[in-house]
């Protein structure tokens, strides 16, 4: 209702995004939340925890139990046990692939990180607020109770952007770093070159020397050496960017501004036997059924796709979709 009268006051070069309520209640209520925003009213911890979303996903997701964002409508029909691990695994391995800015991250982000568990991770946030910033990944070892076996675990995960050692900012584990080194000098660059720099040199050092060959010489897997190769190329690359972006909508606001035959891009935000429910900017979803997909085809959960206004319903509240032509 407040994107609807603030774009009807100053037009429609306002835009505005959905966002996933899931959960916003859970986490508004919990301690963590209690101690983020100790000033703040329940139902605006709430609000500030929807909007912190569209900016991270991930950081503030972390900071809900992965059964309160609902992952389907057969979830308490399983183990509950079995569930809360496979749930959590998957989370550890969403945060690892992604990495984690160990300067700006929350305990509860910090204690999914390989090697981390959530005393390690408030020990860091800790020694974050009274030493500044980290500097460096050796720095580190610093932290009270971050061991060596902890940091040979989680230290390739932990990003630590502006320091000391631009290979501080990327996926490569410190103990590769020696190797990295090498391939920069062969290459005749140096982790201070331009980006277009290191790309071409690599480029060229790759034609002049195949991969396995390199991998011989260096005493590193090909696997290692090519992942190497691409952090160089392109240092702390988040994987999201490679996403696609959120939807910024400022036309369809209600359910009454539909009709059949419009086409909306929409986000799959549930999938069921029956079909698939698809985000297209007002409150209800609409109901992609599965006999309206073309065969063969399949949606997941969070997939971003075209389709048509099939049926409007609003006095039953339900919205028909099908797959364009």
């Amino acid at each position: 209702q407040l994107a609807v009268q603030l774009i009807k006051q100053v037009g429609d070069h306002l835009h505005y995004v959905i966002t996933n309520e899931a959960g916003a209640s859970v986490y508004s209520a919990s301690p963590l939340a209690r101690a983020e925003m100790p000033d703040l009213d329940v139902s605006i911890r709430g609000a500030v925890s929807i909007a912190r979303r569209v900016q991270d996903p991930l950081a503030e997701l972390v900071k809900i139990d992965p059964k309160s964002i609902g992952v389907g409508m057969y979830q308490h029909d399983v183990d509950q046990t079995d569930l809360a691990h496979s749930l959590n695994s998957v989370v550890e391995s969403v945060v690892n692939q992604v990495g984690v800015d160990v300067n700006t991250a929350s305990p509860a982000l910090l204690t999914y990180v390989s090697g981390i568990g959530q005393k390690l991770a408030e020990r860091t946030v800790a020694y974050r607020d009274e030493n500044g910033p980290f500097k460096s990944r050796e720095q580190l070892k610093k932290v009270s109770g971050l061991g060596p076996k902890a940091f040979e675990q989680s230290a390739g995960f932990l990003r630590i952007r502006d320091g000391s050692n631009p290979l501080d900012a990327s996926a490569i584990h410190p103990e590769s770093y020696s190797i990295a080194e090498v391939v920069l000098k062969r290459a005749g660059i140096t982790t201070r070159s331009s980006q277009e720099q290191v790309y071409q040199a690599l480029e060229k050092l790759r034609k002049e020397k195949p991969i396995e060959k390199l991998s011989e010489e260096l005493g590193a897997g090909v696997p290692t050496l090519l992942d190497i190769f691409e952090q160089l190329v392109r240092p702390g690359r988040d994987p999201r960017q490679d996403l696609p972006l959120p939807i910024l909508r400022s036309d369809i606001l209600k359910m009454e501004d539909l009709t059949p035959g419009m086409c909306l891009k929409g986000t799959v935000r549930n999938v069921v036997d029956f079909g698939a429910f698809v985000d297209i900017g007002v409150k209800q979803d609409g109901l992609l059924h599965r006999s309206q997909l073309p065969p063969g085809v399949t949606v997941q959960l969070g997939d971003i796709i075209d389709v048509e206004i099939l049926k409007v319903e609003a006095e039953r509240g339900r919205i028909s979709l099908k797959v364009p032509n």
